[in-house]
């Protein structure tokens, strides 16, 4: 069966609404359907380019053939945008190339069952998920620490049961000694004492119960949150680049608080109010059945109204949930670039857009609260139907002598104990709601495969520094290929520079080697070995890396250093600092190695905080140091005093520069020149400058820009 790429369209040719399909194969045959029926068939071969045209309101998609005219291959609205670009790069890549490379997956932006866009960031339906599978997993997750919270929860029940003791005192009271006033005052007092004692028993349990069984979902909380975190912690760069870091911190803390809540809240009382509805429903059964049907009349029409409310209000609370999380999405963004804000004088900007984002949420939170004070008032209003008509029937009876007075005050204070779980269901699935789909963003992560994979049996091989690239190919999408069929082989102790224009694929090499992606074709082995089937941390062990955008964390000098080896000793650190000519200005700081830092290190300049990375680099003594632009942000004389610490680590270790001032690189041992993804030369700086090609016209135009700033 032939591979296959398609696309949906949505619009026929006259802007009428179809079901269509555009269909292309690894054969390189185009196809337009609408129905079951190909209304126009083209070959790659006959067409140059196939181009995306954005109209008002719709767009196109055309095939520019080779003789330069141009043919309509279908319509469709705005919605299906991205999809439509996407097809046109898989076919455009296989008119350069000739080669298929579809997407792996298709992209489902709208869920298969009912057709809605998935929310937010999610990658599941939050409208037709299995609720009772996501339940199921969540209890079997608490399976640890079922050891306290069942029995806690029993407990807690036993408490409530023995409460129901208290109406049972109160009738024998009222029908054996009040009423026929043949009680003693000995007697009522025991009963009296009964009924406290039960009370005060009641309380003893229920305040011990509760805290165990609060300690127990605090714990299956911290378990779900650490599940959460170490998944996030083993995903790639892929996987976590298709989400927000706002998204991933509030999955891992707010999500999870909010399924603890639910479960030491609305899970604990809903079992609890379901075995005391049921003890209260036999007494009620065995004492007086005519009045019992007149307690629960009303029943079967609230869980009717509450199954006809149940999916309106769940859409509710989804929307409800989708603004929150676009408030906290801009709140995030503006917080950790408040000095881009500053810097632009875009503070009113920024104030109008939350402020916008929070009256959305305030709006949708207030038509929430609305609902539920319409509907909460009438729920309670049926559910109080059945007390009046047991007073109304029960006050009859009395009168007439077939009935206690006893028995109609057991009956009225047990509906209580009757209407209450009902009064409470009727929020119940406000809460089910809230946790459900906290549930479903939490497992979403949980499920996410792990692209990043370790094997079984891990080759951990001393890393000497020999790197080889054989064959390796890669693209973020496989139709959109960074590196193309990269061969390089660098000798241990060998200094390599990588250089190229923006987007060449240089940052993308070293991505690879440091294994945060894996290439789609080839292999990078280290001493002869796929670097695949080493252990990810004996690998990271081995190689340490200075990056452009040097992140720091909030802390000391002395825990930034050592972060890369934290079982460092002191005189490793300060060797570390020395070596990479930061020392100096550590010991002018106030406190030396104990100075805080800000959040990435913004106290400090920009070529402090490069040393301080630089000295986190090589504390562990790394055998493969890779330097990606570390000296590029920086003034000429910071960029002298780091090139010269960096100039005494790169011995006796291999060594992959990136830099775009090729000057950096002058005293590497080879150069590989990327272009278009692939090597395109290679030697020693002299040997490319005599050969007058790629390498030489970027230094010649580094040269004639930086005569123009010295002009200037």
């Amino acid at each position: 069966m032939l591979k296959s790429h398609e696309f949906s369209y949505d619009l026929d040719l006259t802007m009428q609404p179809a079901n269509g399909i555009l269909r292309f194969n690894e054969t390189g045959t185009i196809e337009s359907c609408i129905g079951d029926k190909a209304f126009l068939t083209l070959t790659a071969d006959e067409v140059a380019e196939v181009l995306v045209i954005p109209g008002v309101g719709c767009g196109l998609i055309c095939a520019r053939l080779n003789d330069g005219s141009e043919v309509l291959l279908c319509r469709f609205t705005m919605s299906c945008m991205k999809e439509a670009g996407e097809f046109c790069k898989v076919v455009n890549y296989y008119i350069k190339t000739r080669e298929y490379a579809a997407p792996e997956k298709k992209e489902k932006p709208v869920c298969e069952k009912c057709g809605r866009h998935f929310v937010g960031e999610l990658t599941v339906c939050v409208f037709c998920y299995n609720k009772i599978g996501v339940i199921k997993r969540a209890l079997g997750l608490m399976r640890p620490f079922a050891g306290k919270i069942i029995p806690a929860e029993l407990f807690i029940t036993l408490s409530s049961v023995l409460y129901l003791l208290v109406p049972l005192f109160s009738r024998k009271i009222i029908d054996d000694y009040l009423r026929p006033m043949k009680g003693t005052f000995q007697q009522i007092l025991l009963l009296a004492a009964a009924m406290f004692l039960a009370r005060a028993i009641g309380e003893l349990i229920f305040i011990l119960s509760s805290r165990v069984f609060n300690k127990g979902s605090i714990l299956f909380a911290n378990h779900l949150r650490n599940l959460a975190y170490e998944k996030i912690q083993k995903l790639s760069l892929n996987s976590l680049s298709k989400r927000t870091p706002g998204d991933l911190i509030r999955r891992v803390m707010e999500d999870t608080t909010v399924v603890k809540e639910f479960i030491s809240d609305g899970g604990r009382w809903a079992m609890e109010q379901m075995i005391l509805f049921v003890v209260v429903f036999v007494i009620l059964i065995v004492t007086n059945f005519q009045l019992t049907l007149l307690v629960f009349l009303p029943v079967p029409v609230v869980c009717l109204a509450l199954s006809r409310f149940w999916r309106f209000i769940h859409i509710r609370y989804e929307r409800q949930w989708r603004k929150n999380s676009k408030c906290q999405a801009i709140l995030h963004d503006i917080i950790k670039g408040i000095r881009t804000v500053k810097s632009f004088g875009k503070e009113e900007m920024e104030i109008k857009k939350f402020s916008d984002a929070t009256r959305e949420l305030a709006q949708v939170s207030s038509d929430n609260e609305v609902m539920w004070a319409k509907l909460f008032p009438l729920m309670t209003f049926l559910t109080g139907i059945g007390e009046f008509l047991v007073l109304y029937f029960g006050g009859y009876k009395i009168l007439n002598g077939a009935l206690s007075f006893g028995v109609l005050v057991q009956f009225s204070m047990y509906i209580t104990y009757i209407y209450a779980p009902l009064r409470w269901f009727v929020s119940f699935p406000r809460w089910l709601a809230d946790a459900m789909t906290s549930m479903v963003k939490i497992f979403e992560i949980l499920d996410e495969d792990i692209e990043i994979k370790s094997v079984t049996e891990p080759k951990n091989v001393p890393i000497a520094g020999k790197v080889t690239f054989e064959g390796v190919s890669f693209g973020y999408k496989s139709y959109e290929p960074v590196l193309k069929d990269i061969n390089i082989e660098i000798k241990p102790g060998e200094m390599i520079g990588i250089v190229g224009r923006s987007g060449a694929g240089k940052s993308t090499m070293i991505n690879l080697l440091m294994r945060l992606y894996d290439p789609n074709q080839g292999r990078i082995c280290i001493n002869g070995v796929d670097i695949r089937e080493m252990d990810p941390e004996h690998l990271h062990e081995s190689i340490g890396v200075v990056f452009q955008d040097t992140f720091l964390f909030a802390g000391s000098i002395y825990d930034n250093i050592a972060y890369a080896k934290p079982d460092a000793t002191v005189e490793e650190v300060i060797a570390a600092a020395k070596a990479a000519n930061a020392h100096d200005f550590i010991m002018k700081t106030a406190d030396g190695y104990n100075t805080l830092i800000g959040e990435n290190g913004y106290s400090i300049s920009g070529g402090e905080r490069q040393r301080i990375a630089i000295a986190r680099a090589i504390i562990k003594n790394p055998s493969i140091l890779i330097l990606d632009e570390a000296t590029s942000s920086l003034d000429v004389e910071t960029e002298s005093i780091i090139q010269d610490s960096l100039n005494r680590i790169v011995k006796g270790r291999t060594t992959i520069a990136i830099a775009h001032r090729l000057s950096t690189l002058r005293n590497a041992d080879r150069l590989f020149v990327i272009d278009d993804g692939r090597i395109a030369e290679s030697g020693t700086h002299l040997e490319l400058m005599k050969k007058k090609g790629i390498y030489y016209r970027l230094v010649m135009a580094q040269r004639q820009t930086s005569k123009l700033k010295e002009i200037s």
